[in-house]
């Protein structure tokens, strides 16, 4: 049996109002492993991490590092001992470059000044022997959240560390990068590191972990070397009940067209075209898949349909209407919602609570207004207790700050609001990104649901099997440009691998 690395006993975490995240729970990683770490949106993985991260301080129990009991200051005294964290939200500063991100703290010098080029050069270096590729003079707050994850993967292997916590890692990687991903991590264990994976992919689980923990509700409820699960054993016990995935009914006949973009052309800030001519409809009860290694012009994209950002040429129209002069929130009052890509910077008002962030948006609503001046405060609370329980919402508190929710939770406060909104075109982004296996399942069932009406769905996601199992046609986003266009009923996760990393599905010409 391998020596241990981590060893948390009795870990219990208790907030305010006697608020348990954690209770008495063990917990051991040994030196070379990757152990798997699972359980729902709540279940308390983020805050028993974020305790072994010294982000959090224990109310009770005892951490061990290398066999002798600590007690982490700090999560700079973690990183100190050795251990190294990339969050599910992204610690990073906007202004600065991938470069600067990276080496802060631990920047190279030269006599009294930072040796500017040999800490780029370390940080191509790292990013080339990993396969992590990202321009080191790139501003953060310019990167796509795939790119970002990225930057946060190479600050912690910079920092030279033993122990790699690693909060869903492959939640923006195709297929072959995930693959190439796992790779990494074993080459990295191979090396002597050792990796805590937290993911809501089973199947990933099962490809990478050598042992797995799975919370459910705060306590540890099962644990035990990988091999000894399977798929649907891991997924019962997350939940704590078999789960039934919604079977897809045949849904009514295609209707009229309801969004459309026509030869539409976008730039990014350095006015480089970032989006080429491209065309699509989106139809009543139709749901489009939108596949694509991010930052190949997914999210300005998106932006340009929300009104977020000019269009250089062409036009969108919303029921045959051209809405390009439109703001956001008029072109939510014509019947456009949208759950975005990054909930915490576009989703949310991280400060206000549940309901509040319900109303987003939706103030203008008949449904809200009181006497044309005040919102209806009982109605708004009404509606929120009832998304709450469609979705499943966790704590079950209409006025709790959504900063306090899981990144889960958080999801489906977003998606709960847009998918409650009085619209007919949905445009959705990664709506189960951080989710578990049981939300994804609710989600899904929603956006089936949603399609049952005379409603036309635009989905973006990384997730090939949902574009798969949703959609009843992809089209794939390579360098700005529709690539490729596959029936669903056919299209294989292959298949659209190859076409995001732009390849060819025809085959080659005869020698």
């Amino acid at each position: 049996m391998s020596a241990s690395l981590l060893r948390m006993q009795g870990i219990t975490c208790r907030f305010p109002g006697d608020v348990y995240a954690n209770r008495e729970i063990d917990f051991e990683v040994q030196k070379g492993e990757v152990h798997a770490l699972l359980g729902e949106n709540g279940a308390g993985k983020s805050t028993l991490m974020k305790i072994a991260f010294g982000m959090l301080p224990p109310t009770e129990g005892q951490i061990f590092w290398e066999e002798t009991p600590v007690s982490f200051r700090s999560a700079s005294d973690a990183m100190a001992h050795g251990i190294g964290m990339v969050h599910q939200h992204f610690m990073l500063i906007p202004s600065f470059t991938v470069w600067e991100n990276i080496v802060l703290g631990h920047e190279p010098t030269h006599g009294p000044h930072i040796d500017k080029e040999r800490a780029r050069e370390q940080v191509k270096k790292l990013s080339d022997d990993y396969g992590l590729h990202i321009d080191p003079d790139a501003l953060v707050e310019h990167l796509s959240v795939g790119e970002r994850q990225r930057v946060e993967i190479l600050k912690a292997l910079y920092r030279q560390i033993k122990l790699l916590i690693l909060d869903e890692p492959t939640a923006v990687l195709t297929p072959q990068e995930a693959d190439a991903l796992f790779l990494t991590l074993r080459q990295l264990v191979d090396e002597g590191l050792t990796i805590i994976f937290i993911s809501h992919k089973l199947r990933e689980v099962m490809a990478i972990a050598d042992r797995v923990t799975i919370l459910r509700k705060g306590q540890k409820v099962a644990e035990g070397d990988t091999k000894h699960y399977t798929l649907e054993a891991l997924a019962t016990q997350m939940v704590g009940r078999p789960l039934n995935p919604p079977e897809r009914a045949t849904p009514p006949s295609i209707g009229a067209p309801v969004l459309a973009l026509h030869n539409v052309s976008l730039h990014d800030h350095r006015g480089l075209e970032v989006v080429k001519n491209v065309s699509l409809q989106v139809r009543e009860h139709e749901i489009v898949g939108i596949a694509g290694v991010e930052g190949n012009g997914q999210r300005e994209l998106i932006e340009a349909i929300v009104g977020l950002r000019p269009i250089q040429q062409g036009k969108i129209t919303l029921h045959g209407e051209s809405i390009d002069t439109l703001s956001t929130q008029q072109r939510l009052q014509r019947g456009l919602a949208h759950v975005p890509e990054d909930r915490q910077r576009r989703g949310l008002v991280m400060p206000y609570s549940n309901k509040e962030n319900q109303l987003l948006g939706r103030h203008f609503e008949d449904t809200y207004k009181q006497h044309d001046l005040w919102i209806d405060d009982e109605q708004l609370t009404q509606d929120t207790k009832e998304a709450i329980k469609d979705f499943g919402i966790e704590p079950a508190l209409v006025d709790i700050p959504v900063h306090s929710l899981s990144g889960g939770n958080q999801q489906k406060v977003v998606v709960a609001r847009e998918f409650r909104r009085p619209a007919q075109a949905f445009l959705i982004a990664h709506p189960t990104r951080g989710v578990d296996i049981g939300a994804i399942e609710s989600i899904h069932r929603h956006i089936l649901s949603l399609q049952s009406q005379p409603n036309a769905i635009l989905l973006f996601s990384s997730e090939l099997p949902e574009l798969i199992a949703l959609s009843q046609r992809i089209l794939v986003m390579y360098e700005g440009s529709f690539v490729g266009e596959l029936d669903a009923t056919e299209a294989t996760e292959t298949q659209l691998g190859i076409l995001m990393t732009g390849g060819s599905l025809e085959a080659p010409p005869a020698a």
